[in-house]
């Protein structure tokens, strides 16, 4: 599954095609996405809480204008919830209706365990589609190692087995893209399966990008002020640094409060839009936001 661009340099296409959709790509992210379609392999994005690992999945799909398939992983996350379970209301009701029927138990066997009796789950209906989708397997690092032992076959081979039915192999490979926060190491088996790509808290200009695309109505003198302002904050040892989702948030609060620069009594009221720590904003004094602000200009 590869896009098809007329213009030799596909990497350079594919981060104005992605800035198109507003997701403000820079050539390792494009470079990455373009192998992953090329080796047909999976993809790990690991990086910060919030800096935009869920949406290149989500623009992806939008992109090749496929269904994004998403896994969300916890813990606890089984088999039943991820691949498949079977319809036991149907597969009782089926079997009462055919009680006195002629077929021999290994026939109602059979067909009770068929497909039409299968839920499928998202692992499995990313295989099963007849148009290639874009699997997004969320917080793979929120699952449990033996989820995450269960992976590894459908991440080497496209396919997954199941006892009923025998391996159910994928027609038209999905691409799979896995992210992590790092809460726990993964496996070297999962990581060697996957091409990998980190992604950090992006710099000045590429932030004042992003806010720019996607808060509406935001003069330049704010944008400026509030990314300037997040990436000081992020020099001051916090517990939880902001990521660019909160940065958006905060933005798009200043205009929703009208502002169209950074005020020091406003910043201190709205700055649980920022911080979501109960720690850093104590320790995130007034002080603090106004040396801030004065250091910005």
């Amino acid at each position: 599954m590869t896009i098809g661009y007329n213009n030799s340099d596909e990497v350079t296409n594919l981060v104005e095609n992605l800035n198109n959709l507003d997701y403000v790509a820079d050539p390792a992210i494009a470079t990455s996405l373009h192998l992953a379609q090329v080796l047909q392999r999976p993809l790990l994005i690991e990086g910060r809480a919030g800096v935009g690992k869920t949406q290149i999945a989500t623009t992806m799909s939008e992109l090749l204008d496929t269904e994004l398939i998403r896994l969300q992983c916890y813990e606890g996350l089984d088999v039943n919830a991820a691949l498949y379970e079977w319809n036991y209301p149907k597969q009782l009701l089926w079997i009462r209706m055919n009680e006195s029927g002629k077929l021999s138990p290994n026939e109602m066997e059979t067909e009770i365990f068929g497909r039409q009796f299968l839920l499928e789950r998202p692992l499995l209906s990313a295989l099963t589609k007849e148009k290639s989708p874009v699997l997004l397997i969320d917080e793979v690092d929120r699952a449990d190692e033996e989820f995450e032992a269960f992976l590894l076959e459908l991440l080497s081979e496209f396919q997954v087995t199941i006892p009923e039915l025998g391996t159910i192999k994928a027609s038209n490979k999905p691409l799979v893209i896995l992210t992590s926060n790092r809460t726990r190491d993964l496996s070297d088996a999962l990581r060697r399966r996957c091409l990998y790509l980190w992604v950090d808290y992006p710099e000045l200009q590429k932030e004042l990008q992003i806010v720019r695309k996607k808060v509406e109505g935001v003069s330049e003198q704010l944008a400026r002020q509030v990314c300037e302002f997040v990436q000081a904050t992020r020099t001051e040892g916090l517990g939880r640094n902001p990521g660019v989702s909160e940065t958006l948030d905060w933005t798009t609060a200043m205009v929703a409060l009208h502002m169209d620069h950074l005020d020091p009594e406003v910043v201190s009221q709205t700055i649980g839009t920022l911080l979501k720590d109960a720690d850093d904003l104590n320790n995130f004094k007034n002080t603090t936001i106004e040396r801030i602000i004065q250091s910005i200009g």
